[in-house]
């Protein structure tokens, strides 16, 4: 199933969040750890990428349950699972395994689906989130030459991360969450090593999280600044999201449209967190705000990010059908 000619046809819809589903079972360290890391020598509660390996029932049916609310696209439970962010819980050498894992889940999952609608292709997205550390700023204010991670030790987490997703059967590899624009040129530079090791590809997505309504990065790069820096991979979309909610979106997804000859992707959180850490924003009202973007020519691809479910992606599912999708400004999106 091409992507590229479905994404010309209609628009797309991305799934939800996985943290927020997962947040509802509730789970307690020996259900992180399970049988296969019950003598693990540090504690794993929070490491959702690890449930992967130890409660893949409930991963699968979170990824059924987004899939049933109409998502074309699901992403793997992959988000952390490279060493350099597994290093937290000192799970650094089962970073391959949990890509892998991730993958088959989610690409069952997508199969298992077909088999009930077999004329809608659901798409699986290999996740592989920004790290927890970036490569251009210091984290020491007093030494502001020392950087916590190297480009090289972010291209050899990534590299590792691409092959388990690759290996998995992934359709697609997402980049998210960008704050800085040198992760994301590791990520892709370990990605077109993958391709060239493995002798095939598959299409590559982009997106970034914004720090403020100014529209920079966290590491100070302009949304126009980081296309620019990234033009020379072949990636079939750009995007936002994370950041701070849909309703301040409009002016910098104008901007993509303007400068971007990439599809258009939009999964924003659901508004910004309470003091309790949770979501205000109801699905209706998410819905009401991106469905200005989608009728503006906007979008291409739209979703969910934190405290999105799958009731937001249900919504979502119905707007994009009344919508036409964003034309690429150039026909290089090929």
């Amino acid at each position: 199933m091409n992507i590229i000619e479905l994404l010309k046809e209609r628009i797309m819809v991305l799934d939800g969040a996985m943290g927020t589903m997962i947040q509802r079972y509730d789970l307690k360290e020996d259900d992180f750890r399970g049988k296969r890391f019950d003598s693990h020598s540090f504690n794993v509660k929070g490491c959702n990428d690890l449930l992967s390996l130890t409660q893949p029932s409930i991963i699968s049916r979170i990824h059924s349950e987004y899939l049933s609310a109409g998502a074309d696209i699901i992403e793997t439970n992959s988000f952390n699972a490279q060493t350099i962010s597994l290093s937290d819980y000192k799970l650094e050498k089962y970073a391959y395994d949990i890509n892998l894992e991730a993958a088959k889940i989610a690409r069952a999952a997508a199969d298992e689906c077909l088999k009930h609608d077999p004329k809608h292709y659901r798409f699986v997205a290999g996740s592989m989130g920004p790290t927890n550390r970036t490569a251009s700023m210091s984290p020491d204010m007093n030494n502001p030459s020392f950087r916590a991670v190297s480009f090289d030790d972010l291209i050899y987490a990534y590299m590792e991360q691409a092959e388990g997703l690759m290996d998995g059967n992934v359709d697609l590899l997402l980049v998210e969450t960008i704050f800085d624009a040198l992760n994301a040129k590791a990520a892709l530079c370990a990605i077109t090593k993958v391709f060239e090791k493995k002798g095939r590809s598959v299409p590559v997505m982009v997106s970034v999280t914004i720090s403020d309504t100014s529209g920079l990065l966290l590491s100070g790069q302009t949304l126009e600044t980081f296309l620019i820096s990234i033009s020379q991979f072949p990636i079939i979309s750009i995007g936002i999201n994370c950041s701070f909610g849909a309703a301040q979106m409009k002016p910098f997804l104008e901007l993509l449209a303007a400068k971007a000859t990439y599809f258009i992707s939009l999964y924003p959180n659901a508004g910004l967190p309470n003091q309790f850490g949770e979501y205000d924003e109801t699905a209706a009202q998410m819905a009401g705000i991106v469905e200005k973007y989608m009728s503006d020519g906007l979008i291409n691809i739209i979703g969910g990010c934190c405290g999105a479910t799958p009731e937001y992606i249900n919504l979502l599912t119905e707007k994009a059908k009344k919508y036409e999708p964003h034309v690429v400004r150039s026909s290089e999106v090929k």
